[in-house]
């Protein structure tokens, strides 16, 4: 079968007694950096030296059909360098053609950077949604942002300690200035940190620069009841911003549930900005 197994994300104290049994008596690991893998068993003393195949972004498609094959003879434990195989980390396509296949696949549960700063956040955690890492580029971060005003459910994303302040300043401006978010950093670790408020005040914390691994947390859009007439106001205002009229009247639409097409209507009768429009 095919064994995905879970790795600390951090403090090495987190590894699980199955991990440390798994990687004791396997004889074949799919290891996302086969050097992170090599340290870790140093790091826990165990002293088995089991054939290691690299599995990583690159190359995973090109061998998930040879692993699934040596896996119809052999257990093969798969890891990534942190926490769970497949969830933002290799695997995904290893488990897409081993479940095509008939492979059996297993995992062993462990350590988990969404739901350990899902846990700490202080936001709801009843219902929430992970979008992994952020896009790099402002315009790209942007429109998921864009996608994801109306969101209700808790959001978690992954992000670069590099582009946080700048993420935050994109989310300040789609989300609102009080939109509130947990930065969670290092989770695990001993410098581990939590920061909670506004995205305006993080962006501010942010600026500052900030290191280590990122998690971010994001409270989820509040409904809002809105009359047309004030939805039609938060439309032109939008579009004062330079946000486009068809866009600005599928964000208040999404958070309001006002119609598109009565937002859209309604903000070309009334004597709004001259980057009012018709976009038909």
């Amino acid at each position: 079968m095919i064994i995905l197994a879970a790795t600390p994300i951090g403090n090495l104290g987190d590894a699980s007694k199955r991990l440390v049994e798994a990687l004791t008596t396997a004889t074949v690991i799919a290891s996302e950096d086969t050097r992170v893998t090599i340290h870790l068993l140093k790091a826990l003393g165990i002293e088995n030296r089991p054939r290691l195949i690299s599995l990583h972004d690159h190359n995973e498609r090109g061998k998930a059909a040879e692993l699934v094959e040596l896996a119809r003879d052999t257990d093969l434990l798969v890891l990534s360098d942190a926490g769970m195989p497949t969830v933002s980390d290799p695997g995904f396509h290893l488990v897409d053609a081993a479940v095509a296949a008939g492979v059996v696949v297993s995992a062993l549960p462990g350590p988990s950077a969404v739901l350990t700063a899902l846990a700490v956040s202080g936001l709801p955690t009843d219902r929430f949604t992970f979008e992994g890492f952020l896009p790099r580029k402002h315009g790209e971060r942007t429109t998921l942002f864009r996608e994801l005003a109306a969101e209700r459910r808790t959001m978690v994303f992954f992000e670069s300690p590099n582009r946080l302040a700048a993420s935050l300043l994109d989310l300040a401006a789609v989300f609102g200035a009080e939109r509130r978010v947990v930065v969670c950093r290092e989770l695990t670790k001993f410098y581990e940190e939590v920061k909670r408020g506004t995205a305006t005040e993080l962006a501010e914390w942010a600026a500052g620069g900030v290191r280590g691994e990122i998690c971010l947390v994001v409270a989820g859009a509040e409904v809002r009841v809105l009359n047309l007439s004030d939805g039609v106001a938060e439309v032109i205002a939008l579009v004062a911003s330079g946000i486009r009229l068809k866009d600005a009247t599928a964000d208040v639409s999404a958070a309001s549930g006002l119609s598109k097409r009565d937002l859209y209507e309604a903000a070309l009768q009334q004597k709004a900005p001259k980057t009012v429009r018709s976009e038909h």
